[in-house]
C-alpha cells in the first residue's frame, strides 16, 4: 500500500515541478478536500480539483507565474497516507519574496489524491505574500 501511495503522490509532484496539468489533474480526485492554511486570499478548505486548480491558477497570477515546486526533500507513507517536506520559492514584480518549505500530508484512493492537509513552516511569510 506505502509504495503505491508513494508512487501517485511522487508522480503529482513530479508533474507540479514540470507544469504538467494533465497528470497533475489526473492525479486529483474530482472530490478531493484540501486544507490551505493562513489567514489569506488562499486559506481554507477546497472541495474539489477544479477549485483547486482555480486556487492555483490564484497564486500563479499574484507571483506573475513565478511561484515554483522547487525541491521535494522527505516524502515517507503510513498505508495510504503520505506526507511530504516541500519547498516553494515565488517572487512577484514589486521583488516581495515566497521561500518557505511546506509539509503536504496526502491521502490516496483507488490511484488518486482524495485529500491533502497543507502546513506551512511560515505563516507569516506565506500570508504576507499572498496578502488578501
Amino acid at each position: 500500500m506505502e509504495k503505491g501511495a508513494i508512487k501517485v503522490v511522487s508522480t503529482f509532484l513530479a508533474a507540479v515541478q514540470k507544469g504538467d496539468n494533465a497528470t497533475v489533474a489526473a492525479s486529483l480526485h474530482p472530490n478531493i478536500e484540501w486544507s490551505q492554511p493562513g489567514s489569506n486570499r488562499f486559506s481554507g478548505p477546497k472541495k474539489s480539483s477544479t477549485e483547486v486548480f482555480q486556487m492555483v491558477g490564484g497564486m500563479l497570477e499574484v507571483s506573475a507565474g513565478t511561484l515554483a515546486l522547487t525541491d521535494v526533500k522527505v516524502t515517507a507513507a503510513n498505508g495510504n497516507t503520505v506526507a511530504c517536506v516541500v519547498h516553494w520559492k515565488a517572487v512577484k514584480p514589486t521583488g516581495v519574496v515566497l521561500d518557505v518549505d511546506n509539509i503536504d500530508v496526502y491521502t490516496v484512493e483507488n490511484g488518486q489524491i482524495v485529500k491533502a492537509k497543507v502546513y506551512s513552516a511560515d505563516l507569516a511569510q506565506e500570508d504576507d505574500f499572498w496578502l488578501n
